[in-house]
């Protein structure tokens, strides 16, 4: 069995190939996939070559943690799953490519466990778990913001996450007048126009690893910050202001099981929703001129590539 998936054959080198899939296990399912996400934060690290090294990376790469597909096939273990639409998280089952991540391609062979089971309503929203996840993640380990930087997707969701704890919406800097956006259940602010010096909790999710002493001089006494996004270049900060403030620092992590279900919770009861997130589209054809955009275009928010075409 083969499939066709994005290959990131070295920085800035990416092409649909062919590659042949593993064989399917007892406890594996086949999800044909209809769309899958691609993420401006650790994709963009891979395609531009910046990413520090990590357990697993390496080229040739298949990108891709985003997706979004139908079960197709099952083995013995899992024929309950038959018709399932499923997210996947990504996917380890090429032959000859690395599969850090693995979900950007037209079919996957994953164990059961790995694909889960969302509304059929949520359609190609559904690429946006993993962020979801990965902020839910973050809000779990400590008090909610108070203070998020950057308003980006990842930034928009722990915004909107934070609503829905029933916390009081945080402020969020954002400098990039394209991603301030339209009138938000929150307020959206140039960090030059904010004097405040008091924030209890606020998370970066800039991934801009120069502004540590910055965010320090905003912490209140025994304030902490959150490392919600990921860095590329070493953080470091000046000590004494750390010391006058008793300051914290919390790394949060990739997301787990847990995250992902409370997330789905919050949407079932109507309090959180993935809903005006998704700005662009693209045919997976299509997929070279895709990732361009995703890593340089300003008011491209999310980009979700459209595999039901691939043959």
């Amino acid at each position: 069995m083969d499939t066709i998936a994005v290959l990131l054959e070295e920085p800035e080198r990416i092409a649909l190939r062919r590659l042949e899939l593993r064989p399917t296990d007892v406890d594996d399912v086949v999800v044909d996939i209809e769309w899958s996400g691609i993420s401006t934060g650790t994709e963009r690290l891979f395609w531009s070559g910046r990413m520090p090294t990590f357990p697993g990376m390496g080229y040739p790469l298949v990108p891709g943690y985003e997706s979004v597909g139908r079960v197709v096939a099952v083995g013995a273990n899992a024929q309950s799953r038959l018709g399932e639409r499923v997210f996947v998280p990504g996917a380890a089952c090429y032959r000859d490519a690395h599969a850090l991540f693995g979900g950007a391609a037209r079919r996957v062979v994953v164990p059961s466990t790995r694909a889960i089971e969302i509304p059929e309503r949520l359609a190609e929203r559904g690429v946006l778990l993993a962020l979801a996840a990965t902020a839910e993640h973050a809000i779990a380990g400590g008090a909610p913001p108070d203070l998020i930087v950057g308003h980006g997707m990842l930034g928009r969701l722990l915004a909107r996450l934070t609503l829905a704890s029933g916390a009081p919406a945080p402020t969020v800097w954002e400098k990039n007048p394209e991603r301030i956006g339209a009138r938000q259940p929150y307020p959206v602010i140039d960090p030059a126009s904010d004097d405040r010096r008091d924030y209890r909790s606020i998370y970066d999710a800039s991934g801009d690893s120069a502004l540590l002493d910055q965010l320090v001089m905003r912490l209140a006494k025994g304030g902490e910050i959150v490392l919600a996004g990921f860095y590329e270049a070493p953080l470091s900060f000046a000590f004494p202001p750390a010391f006058m403030r008793e300051a914290r620092l919390r790394v949060a992590a990739e997301w787990r099981p847990e995250d992902l279900t409370r997330v789905k919770s919050l949407m079932r009861a109507g309090l959180f929703s993935l809903d005006a997130l998704i700005t662009h589209h693209a045919d997976a054809t299509k997929a070279e001129d895709a990732y361009r955009t995703a890593f340089g275009d300003d008011q491209c928010l999310k980009m979700v590539l459209d595999w039901r075409g691939c043959a």
